[in-house]
């Protein structure tokens, strides 16, 4: 007897044979409903924790970046290691939004909502950074080129930080528009379940009166398809620029064309271990289980062992580099990171983003909920290292041994960096109470392919299935294509 071979069916994206209604009474039913005490403590608590953050930029202007632990060597620290860490994270909204629309990716469903609302927090955390490095806050005028105001005097058109306010600007236009153009259809549906009059006039304003028509939809998918086309260079270029504040620079350790790709995968990595670290909080407490699967989770696992190689490539690609060269200058920046006196944040940033990812090879925890949290924070500590790695240890053995200096951040550095995380969270909870945190209209829009009631046997079951019949039949050929033809 022959061998049926069988293609795999795929893995149900939403799960608990839903209907219409459910989906939409599932996902709208936080939005509706009073603010729960849980809700109301957490917002409370990251509340305070971004108005500290707030009163010590506030500190920080009205004294000076005297405050920070800078100094002639170390001219940046935590500052701009924050900052680059906070584009890094907004890396993850736009790649599945943009990108895996663009490839037509369905498992993007259930988690590109929050993905776009953090990359917007994200860059507006990162936004903060190089302003307060200023240190006199009001000479961000001269960052924009304003027509005609200046007569002969303009911004430095060929420093890649100014390169920075145009990516980053233009980044997080795109990204607001991409995500608040996808709210609109959620934000009518909300409109139309809520009772209260006030909800139901503010809803009706945002979701600019939405009515569902087929006309609608037809502008609704060209604009999300224009915004994704716009907003996928954006992908590549962003954190490509933000690379050239080093690797324009003569910095032994800066100095290199890797950093364009190395500085995109691991935005990249870090973007989607913070949304993984998020939603599977929100998954959780808002009983999202049956819409962000195991399936979604296996799936960014797959897209962080991928980058978080590249990444590990990128290091390694670096120290050949170092020994290569031959230059004594490069090679001595090297050593000095893995064996220097900021030894321990070398080898802390080699653990977390190069061997923990490489457990994700392994099927089983890479559909471990539990694990896959534990070390979506692992990475995210892991690359905020990275950064603090590439920016102080090149910085602070200079070619005087006299001015050779070993930076440490005061608190006014650490509670800034803390208030931003506060500001970050209170962000995400309130986009949580007020939009639909999965997107209830591209959810529906896949029931029909990828609901479980419709992907009803898995590729085993049907082969076994054929195999019993074709045993008590014995017409084993005539068995299978009628079988194919209903699955």
């Amino acid at each position: 007897m022959g061998h049926a071979f069988v293609s795999p069916i795929r893995e149900p994206l939403i799960t608990g044979r839903k209907t219409y209604k459910q989906i939409t009474d599932d996902i709208c039913g936080p939005v509706e409903g009073p603010p729960t005490k849980a809700w109301l403590a957490a917002i409370s608590f990251t509340a305070v924790v971004a108005l500290i953050g707030f009163a010590t930029i506030g500190y920080s202007i009205l004294y000076g970046i005297g405050t920070y632990g800078l100094d002639r060597t170390v001219g940046w620290g935590w500052d701009i290691t924050n900052f680059v860490w906070w584009v890094g994270i907004g890396h993850a909204g736009t790649l599945i939004s943009a990108i895996l629309l663009l490839f037509r990716q369905k498992w993007r469903t259930g988690v590109n909502r929050s993905a776009e609302a953090m990359t917007i927090f994200a860059v507006m955390c990162a936004g903060m950074f190089p302003l307060i490095h200023m240190g006199r806050i009001w000479l961000m005028f001269f960052v924009f080129p304003y027509p005609n105001s200046r007569g002969p005097l303009w911004v430095n058109f060929n420093s890649p930080l100014l390169w920075d306010v145009f990516a980053i600007s233009t980044y997080f236009t795109v990204s607001l528009l991409f995500w608040y153009v996808g709210l609109i259809p959620d934000l009518a549906t909300v409109r139309d379940r809520v009772t209260g009059k006030w909800q139901k006039k503010l809803y009706g304003i945002f979701s600019f009166g939405w009515r569902g028509s087929a006309k609608e939809w037809q502008r609704f998918e060209s604009l999300s398809l224009i915004l994704a086309g716009l907003a996928a260079p954006l992908v590549l270029s962003v954190h490509t620029i933000v690379s050239f504040d080093f690797a324009t620079s003569v910095i032994p350790g800066w100095h290199t064309t890797i950093f364009p790709p190395y500085f995109v995968a691991g935005a990249i990595f870090s973007g989607f271990a913070m949304v993984l670290t998020l939603m599977l909080v929100a998954r959780k407490l808002l009983k999202l289980e049956d819409y962000i699967t195991i399936a979604h989770i296996e799936s960014m696992n797959k897209v962080i062992v991928l980058t978080g190689s590249i990444v590990g490539v990128a290091y390694i690609t670096e120290l050949f580099m170092s020994w290569y060269s031959g230059s004594p200058y490069e090679g001595y920046a090297f050593r000095n990171r893995v064996s220097g006196p900021y030894w321990w944040a070398y080898w802390t940033m080699m653990t977390c983003n190069v061997i923990s990812p490489q457990f994700f090879w392994v099927q089983s925890l890479r559909r471990n909920v539990i694990f896959t949290f534990i070390l979506s924070i692992f990475i995210n500590i892991g690359m905020w290292f990275e950064r603090f790695v590439i920016i102080v240890i090149s910085l602070h053995r200079d070619m005087l041994p006299s001015a050779w200096s070993y930076y440490v951040p005061t608190w006014v550095e650490v509670t800034i960096f803390i208030g931003t995380l506060g500001f970050f969270m209170t962000c995400f909870l309130l986009f949580v109470k007020v939009a639909p945190v999965v997107a209830v209209a591209e959810v529906k829009s896949i029931l029909k392919t990828s609901g479980d009631q419709y992907i009803t046997k898995s590729s085993e079951q049907v082969e076994a299935e054929i195999n019993q019949l074709a045993q008590s039949t014995g017409h084993y050929e005539s068995l299978i294509k009628p079988q194919y033809d209903d699955e």
